[in-house]
Parts: C-alpha cells; structure tokens; sequence
C-alpha cells in the first residue's frame, strides 16, 4: 500500500476555506496524484482539507470516505499549542521551553511516553490524551487496510495485504503527530525536526515482507507538482526556496 499524507492548500482560517491561490495548488496536487491513480480518499473535517481534496476526487471520480473528525487541526490544537503571551499560542515544537525538554535524554529515553515527564505531567496534562487518541484512532485506521500495529514492535502484523494508493488531506500540525504515530517515531524527536509545505505530500510504502511490514517515507512534505505547474514553492509565505 501507498499512503499519500498531503496537507491542505494555502488557507483562510477565519472562515474556513482556501485562498485562490490554496485552489491552484489543490488543483496541482490533484494532477500528480492523478498520474497514477488512487484508490481511496480520507479527508479531515475541515473545510480547508476537503476544498484540497476536491479536485482530485472530481479527476478521479471517486467519493471520499467517511470525514476523520479526530484528524481536524481544531481537535489538536488545542491540547497540543502552549500559551506564550496573554491570547497567544503557538504549537510545543515553536515553544522553547518545550523544546528543552524535548532535546533532555531523560525524556528521549522514555520514547512513547514522553507525556508521562513530570514537566508535561504537570504544565501540559492535555499532551498525554492527545498522544493516546492520535495512537487509538490512527491504528484503527490502519487495521482497516489491513495493517495491525503491534505495541512494543515498530513494525505492523499484516492481515491483508493491500495493493491500494490511499490519500488523507489533512493539516500539518494534527500531521506530524500523525505521522510519527504510525512511523513509531517519539513525536519529540520528530515534530521539531520536519515541516509541511501547503499541498506537501509526504509518500509512505507499506510493503509486507512476509506476516509483517515496516513503513518507510519515500518522500517528505514533496511539493514537486507546485514546481512543475509553475507556482510557488515555499514554506508558510515567509520563505521562498
């Protein structure tokens, strides 16, 4: 199987939706991912993400599957963002504080649970049920596709191997949490250290080898369609590369 994690296109947050230049790029990804076909849609709950998903839907001729409501940006936000100044918040991986503790090998040691370190046990009690639930349903997900995670394994017991290109257009915070979920990566050793560009599309191979699978990234946050179609290629419109 070939998982396709892309984020949305450049948003409007307040209502909810894209800015033009969101719809050329949801436009460009749908391009790509049409070269090839994909099977299957999942999307988020949010209207940004499922403007994205759009047009690929309407290339291929497919149907999404039911909304991801546990992958909405608007359910991880809050337990995942720290307060910074009076009404201001950012994500923990832009918090130096957070940062700190993430980097401390007494932490590292603990691997998935992190949340249990008596500074988030104590400042930030929202970072463990946020963990849990990105674990619960994530999981969960996978099983459908025939894919079992095996706690204490980094790797997956294969129950059906599946031949399918899924895609989920979602966000880059609720990502990265997902992302270092199913790859078994402790999220402070990820989320500090990766990004997604809008549209990004990040490629992860499932490929059973015998009764079990390990995924692999064949591609991080790629934003090639946006360089073939002429548009564009940065990170948040503050850097151009």
């Amino acid at each position: 199987m070939l998982l396709f994690y892309v984020r949305h296109g450049e948003p409007v947050y307040d209502p909810d939706s894209l800015t033009p230049m969101g719809r050329r790029q949801a436009e460009s990804v749908a391009h790509r991912l049409c070269q090839h076909g994909v099977d299957r849609v999942f999307v988020s709950t949010s209207n940004r993400a499922a403007e994205t998903a759009r047009p690929t839907c309407e290339m291929l001729g497919l149907s999404p599957e039911p909304a991801l409501d546990w992958m909405n940006e608007n359910k991880v936000w809050p337990e995942l963002s720290v307060a910074f100044g009076p009404g201001r918040r950012h994500w923990c991986y832009d918090d130096d504080d957070c940062l700190r503790v993430f980097a401390d090998p007494s932490l590292r040691a603990m691997g998935d649970r992190w949340p249990e370190h008596p500074f988030f046990a104590e400042r930030h009690p929202s970072f463990g049920p946020a963990v849990r639930t990105m674990r619960r349903e994530a999981f969960a997900l996978l099983a459908t596709l025939g894919y079992r995670h095996e706690e204490g394994f980094c790797h997956y017991r294969v129950e059906r191997d599946n031949a399918e290109r899924v895609a989920l257009f979602a966000h880059e915070g609720a990502g990265l949490l997902f992302l270092s979920t199913i790859l078994d990566i402790p999220y402070p050793l990820f989320a500090p250290a990766f990004a997604m560009g809008h549209t990004g599309m990040t490629v992860v191979e499932f490929r059973a080898r015998g009764a079990l699978c390990t995924p692999r990234v064949l591609q991080l946050s790629s934003d090639s369609h946006l360089y073939r179609d002429g548009l564009p290629t940065n990170y948040q419109n503050r850097l151009r590369f």
